[in-house]
């Protein structure tokens, strides 16, 4: 009886997780460690600023190669706290991280996670629309912002 149960009880389990799974964003950025072809011709650019004492600073841009490829490129000037390991960047719609996984995200894109200071190359699967104004540097582990900057 004990095996019989617990057999039912395992192919509920799965039947539950496949018919409840997340969904995945309608759209994703797609990132790569490549490097510019040639020099990154500039769309918009901003100035981090600190949140939460951080030691956030420095310039960050979003352009495109010579191959016309998309980058989001942190400036040589660039700093931030990584003493967690969880530092990731979003493209906002504002200066404050606002996620809605129910509705697919609309105000927030995950480019990817932050691995060093100084200057960084994040290859974007397509330049970020225009509604998206901000870049935010979010910790994950303890839910705060380490900064952000205005795309102009």
């Amino acid at each position: 009886m004990y095996l019989k149960n617990l057999t039912l009880s395992v192919l509920m389990l799965s039947a539950t997780l496949v018919f409840v799974s997340c969904e995945d964003d309608a759209e994703t950025i797609t990132i790569d460690s490549s490097v510019p072809t040639g020099n990154l011709t500039v769309q918009r650019q901003g100035t981090f600023v600190d949140q939460n004492n951080k030691s956030t600073a420095g310039m960050v841009q979003v352009g495109t190669d010579e191959d016309g490829e998309a980058f989001l490129r942190f400036g040589s000037d660039f700093t931030t706290d990584l003493a967690t390991g969880t530092v990731t960047i979003y493209f906002s719609t504002s200066q404050e991280l606002q996620r809605n996984a129910g509705a697919g995200n609309p105000d927030a894109k995950l480019v990817g996670a932050v691995g060093m200071t100084g200057e960084d190359f994040f290859k974007l699967s397509s330049a970020p629309e225009s509604r998206f104004t901000h870049v935010i540097l979010w910790c994950e582990s303890v839910g705060i912002p380490f900064g952000n900057a205005e795309l102009q």
